[in-house]
């Protein structure tokens, strides 16, 4: 009880309140100065923990403390899903930003990747350096115990070679090393493998770095069942443990949007955002709502998530509208603004900085007042009609109007119109098997391999969807008409065109 006296004489009470309203869960907190100058970038295991102690005390013995607290003049906070997406997102900030009273960070530490090499018989690294030299880089990784599962993991089912040997042809030598006779290399150097072999292993792992853990899975899961028939158990056993090995580290690792590096542009974008609305806080998470129909009869509302900028597709969300009769949109963006928030705060997950309504002043509307209700503050909520492309803000009776290549605007029709697509999707029956990774390599032409290709370059299938023609054609062995008939073949407009056989 004395604590709490000292935090309220200590603190302005605008301050101590948010103070006692802060979660006890993950995250990055920020210390604000006069005219929103940010002071100060932290993480915490629970961030009310962590700020609270800030003004527990009369007076600190470092200087530098007591100074950030008397200059503290508002806080704000963005939710992670664990201690080390936060560790990421607060050195990314602090990198942007460059606060004064941060000191460790500023200096631009380097966190470890994996590199795989670009060669016939691509070989595991680790470095400090992401260069563009043609390589898979994978990472960062913040924490040195989540490296070593990663790679422990890797000798062990994935056994890809880590010698400095130049394998443009093989075999270089007769005999293979001692990592072949422990099983953590295929031997590529003696001859013991086929380019094709260690390249479908290559694929797998790219598959696993990149969180495509179910579609790796599923290839293992037809490998165990087919040990099992043909009587081979121990090799069935040794898919069994890869498989639970598998599951068990990719409920540790970190989202993908927070994999790779944020860019100037979308940096820009976002704090463009933040100008535009007069919000302090980095918009690290904004959220998109869509109302589709079909035929009239079934109307669905999804949630598409974008992080640092980013679509994750991993969390976009759909709901089937159970409480509106009839077409009515309006209800229908109420409807699911109180499912999907009130579904987040009974988990505890992150709540996102910006929501943004497809429509106009009276969608928002909707929108706030199922925020209203639910007693959710630190959303804010804005709308964006698709005619005129003009932004709708909370308790302004005018739209502002922007210019067409404001990067703020671009990033919101770019969320807009990746709800939409999303939103109709639900709608076709094929949505699920055409978004698998299966489907990818079932695409004529694709294949295994460029499938395993695409994925790295974006990640997810559905991210792919959401690319350029010319964007595809970046990826190695993807000609323009190969990839306008990908593009095609997601979003379910198939012409039969032929492309050529499937490859292996």
């Amino acid at each position: 009880m004395p604590r709490k006296k000292e935090v309220e004489q200590s603190v302005p009470t605008y301050l101590s309140e948010k103070v006692r309203n802060l979660p006890n869960r993950p995250g990055v907190y920020i210390f604000h100065g006069e005219e929103d100058k940010i002071l100060y970038v932290g993480k915490a295991k629970s961030l009310k923990k962590r700020v609270s102690s800030y003004f527990r005390h009369n007076g600190f013995a470092s200087p530098r403390l007591r100074k950030l607290v008397e200059l503290i003049r508002d806080i704000s906070f963005i939710r992670t899903e664990t201690e080390a997406e936060a560790l990421i997102v607060e050195a990314r900030l602090i990198k942007h930003y460059q606060p004064f009273f941060n000191i460790e960070l500023k200096m631009g530490e380097r966190y470890p990747y994996i590199k795989i090499t670009r060669d016939p018989y691509p070989k595991v690294e680790i470095t400090r350096h992401k260069t563009d030299d043609g390589s898979t880089y994978f990472g960062p990784y913040t924490r040195v115990k989540e490296l070593r599962q990663v790679l422990r993991l890797m000798e062990r089912y994935f056994p890809l070679r880590n010698c400095s040997l130049n394998l443009k042809e093989a075999p270089v030598q007769s005999r293979p090393c001692l990592r072949y006779n422990m099983g953590k290399c295929l031997g590529p150097c003696a001859g013991l493998c086929t380019q094709r072999e260690y390249q479908e292993l290559v694929d797998d792992v790219i598959l696993f770095l990149r969180g495509q853990t179910s579609a790796l899975v599923e290839s293992l899961r037809k490998k165990m069942n087919e040990a099992v028939e043909s009587l081979a158990f121990e090799k069935a056993a040794f898919y069994r443990d890869a498989i639970r090995a598998l599951w068990r580290l990719s409920r540790q690792q970190i989202s993908f949007a927070l994999r790779d590096p944020l860019d100037k542009e979308i940096w820009k974008a976002l704090e463009r955002l933040q100008e535009i609305l007069g919000i302090g806080s980095p918009l690290w998470r904004i959220e998109g709502c869509d109302i589709s129909h079909l035929s009239g009869r079934e109307t669905y509302g999804v949630f598409v998530v974008f992080e640092q900028g980013m679509p994750n597709p991993s969390l976009y969300r759909r709901y089937v509208i159970k409480t509106v009769e009839g077409i009515d949109d309006f209800r229908s963006i109420e409807e699911i603004v109180r499912r999907r928030y009130s579904s987040l705060i009974e988990k505890n997950m992150p709540l996102p900085q910006l929501l943004l309504v497809d429509g106009g002043a009276l969608q928002l509307s909707f929108a706030l007042k199922a925020l209203n209700e639910l007693g959710i503050e630190n959303i804010y909520a804005v709308a964006l009609a698709k005619e005129e492309e003009e932004l709708y803000l909370p308790n302004t009776r005018s739209p502002l109007k922007l210019p067409l290549d404001d990067p703020g605007l671009n990033l919101l029709r770019r969320i807009r119109d990746e709800a939409h697509r999303f939103a109709l999707s639900s709608h076709n029956n094929k949505f699920s098997k055409r978004y698998s990774r299966s489907a990818l390599e079932d695409i004529p032409g694709v294949g295994k391999r460029r499938a395993a290709a695409l994925l790295a370059a974006f990640g997810s299938v559905s991210h792919i969807a959401s690319k350029t023609p010319e964007e595809l054609e970046r990826v190695d062995n993807i000609g323009p008409r190969l990839a306008r008939h990908i593009l095609m073949y997601l979003k379910g407009d198939n012409d039969n065109e032929s492309i050529g056989k499937k490859t292996t």
